[in-house]
């Protein structure tokens, strides 16, 4: 059951056709069909203890953590559970995301909608690449906690290409990592074709980069239709006056009359 199910599911990481090297793109299929799509740039910022040149008190480091290209990945797809599990660098680190679907009611009717639910990273500091002399090395879980983020109608895809910020609680000290997401497209439930996302679901902050960028031009379109028909109101106008009899005002022009 074990080799039948490792053959209806394929992990692909498709991180080296992105031309941006610091987005990763990831793909599940199960039964010959996608049914995970992610696309993201990520970067974990985690705070450490190093000892203080006296080697008496302690000093906080901080560590800045990307996501490899060449990370290792597993994969679960469910009708309303979906999971995408990735490592690198031997295991040093590695990154859950947890997704759910699930509906409500709302006053059009029920409704579905999917989010991201948790997000674990497990990180080791004796992983010297990004961990110079810490204290007490070892490895440490972050986690989410009470996660609603992403949240996208189901049967769509979220975007979102501006810089989000999410907040883990570290079991090192419970310090907070904060793991740094960009350039986002991710859809774990209800892709409609292979390799094919649903309609885009873009994200609050690029809906209001959106907004600002065609505000102006739609306020220019608006100024010069008014100034156009002001423009004409005043011609018709001018014609129309130019037209009627012109009674002199000043009476001496009356004095050839009678």
């Amino acid at each position: 059951a074990a080799a039948r199910l490792a053959a209806e599911q394929e992990v692909e990481n498709l991180s080296g056709l992105s031309p941006n090297p610091e987005k990763d793109i990831f793909v599940v299929r199960e039964n010959r069909t996608t049914c995970l799509m992610a696309e993201f740039a990520a970067k974990f910022i985690v705070p450490y203890d190093v000892w203080a040149s006296n080697y008496v008190d302690l000093i906080t480091e901080q560590a800045d953590i990307p996501l490899s290209r060449g990370a290792e990945m597993k994969g679960k797809c469910g009708t309303n559970e979906s999971e995408l599990e990735l490592s690198w660098l031997d295991q040093a680190y590695t990154l859950k995301l947890s997704f759910v679907k699930e509906g409500h009611n709302t006053s059009r009717g029920p409704e579905a909608s999917w989010r991201l639910s948790r997000i674990q990273f497990t990180y080791d500091t004796s992983e010297r690449t990004y961990f110079k002399d810490a204290v007490s090395p070892g490895k440490h879980t972050a986690s989410s906690h009470r996660l609603s983020a992403l949240v996208t109608p189901a049967g769509r895809s979220y975007e979102c290409q501006a810089q989000q910020t999410i907040s883990l609680v570290s079991s090192d000290h419970q310090k907070s990592v904060q793991l740094l997401l960009s350039e986002v497209r991710l859809q774990p439930f209800d892709i409609p074709a292979d390799f094919v996302f649903s309609e885009e679901h873009k994200c609050p902050v690029d809906q209001r980069e959106q907004l600002e960028e065609t505000l102006p031009l739609i306020l220019g379109l608006i100024l010069g239709l008014v100034i156009v028909i002001t423009l004409g109101i005043y011609h018709i106008h001018h014609k129309m006056t130019a037209s009627q009899v012109q009674i002199p005002r000043d009476r001496s022009q009356y004095k050839h009359m009678g």
